[in-house]
């Protein structure tokens, strides 16, 4: 990867490390609901101004919004404002690499292999430990549980990505942009149902520059122009190598609710966000591993 590409990539963590903070900030200001229709709305807008409309059926376009849209930030915004820190988010938010696997399976009949049945296991474990340790920044069992019912909706709707792409069509940033029509009317509903009329009415009246600035980022920075670098490195190089690039933004995401937030780790959960790291590398890179380690022996024995 050439020095130009590589801090591209490294825009692209900061920006998605970083977004966890960012969220933080909003849900203390707007409803989580009511935050989520306001990114997709300036998303939808915005980017229906620059982008061209993907060829891809409506059906898939609303399945993708529905799973990795409203579902995934829904939860996500929801288990940040119900007490779950913006770090430990930004990390158990990782466990969308083993809910893919496992949905992959059930619903495309895609094969499990052992390096991946190694990292659900060792990064389940880590979840475990992170979610029964003793909290330095408290964590509440229901912002812990919407944090990974999210990760689960972000691999169903990496499923529905897949499927997009099996199909012949291109999941690119047209699909994200296009497809936000359709997360804006259940994030609405559900605002009216959940929150209610008051919250909304309240967060509108107060609406000032924190609450502009957070949309603003949310839909510019994290959405079109993080999905943009990122369909771009995926264009100039191979899925496999810039894939794992995402195994930084839980690092990024850490450090920076550490220095913006005062979120505090303690030594247990530093332990089970090991695990979890090192399940997710193994599930990145442990195939790879396996197939140099048998070439090796291989070469050895023929030897």
């Amino acid at each position: 990867m050439s020095l130009k590409d590589s801090l591209l990539a490294l825009v692209i963590i900061s920006i998605w490390g970083f977004n966890f903070v960012v969220i933080a900030w909003g849900v203390e200001h707007m409803p989580p609901l009511m935050m989520g229709a306001g990114r997709f709305i300036m998303v939808a807008l915005l980017g229906c101004l620059f982008i061209k409309r993907p060829d891809i059926p409506w059906q898939w376009m609303a399945a993708y919004a529905l799973s990795l849209c409203f579902g995934q930030f829904a939860l996500l915004f929801s288990a940040i404002a119900f007490g779950m820190p913006a770090g430990l988010a930004s990390l158990v938010l990782q466990s969308q690499a083993l809910f893919t696997i496992i949905l992959s399976a059930l619903i495309l009949k895609e094969a499990i292999k052992l390096p991946q049945i190694v990292a659900m296991m060792l990064a389940g474990v880590g979840l475990a430990v992170i979610g029964s340790s003793e909290q330095a920044t408290q964590m509440t069992a229901l912002g812990f549980g919407l944090t990974i019912a999210s990760a689960a909706s972000w691999g169903l709707g990496n499923v529905v990505n897949r499927a997009i792409n099996n199909k012949g069509y291109r999941a690119n940033l047209g699909l994200v942009v296009w497809s936000s029509w359709f997360a804006i009317p259940p994030f609405v509903i559900a605002s009216f149902a959940i929150e209610g009329q008051d919250a909304i009415w309240a967060s509108i009246v107060n609406f000032n520059l924190v609450s502009l600035g957070v949309l603003v980022y949310l839909a510019l920075c994290a959405s079109m122009l993080g999905y943009s670098l990122w369909s771009y490195l995926l264009t100039h190089y191979p899925a496999g190598q810039v894939a794992p690039l995402t195994l930084a933004v839980p690092i990024v995401g850490l450090l920076c609710a550490m220095w913006f937030l005062n979120e505090q780790i303690t030594q247990g959960q530093w332990l089970g966000i090991a695990m979890v790291m090192f399940g997710l590398v193994i599930n990145a890179k442990g195939e790879s591993w396996f197939k140099r380690f048998i070439g090796g022996r291989k070469l050895k024995e023929s030897s």
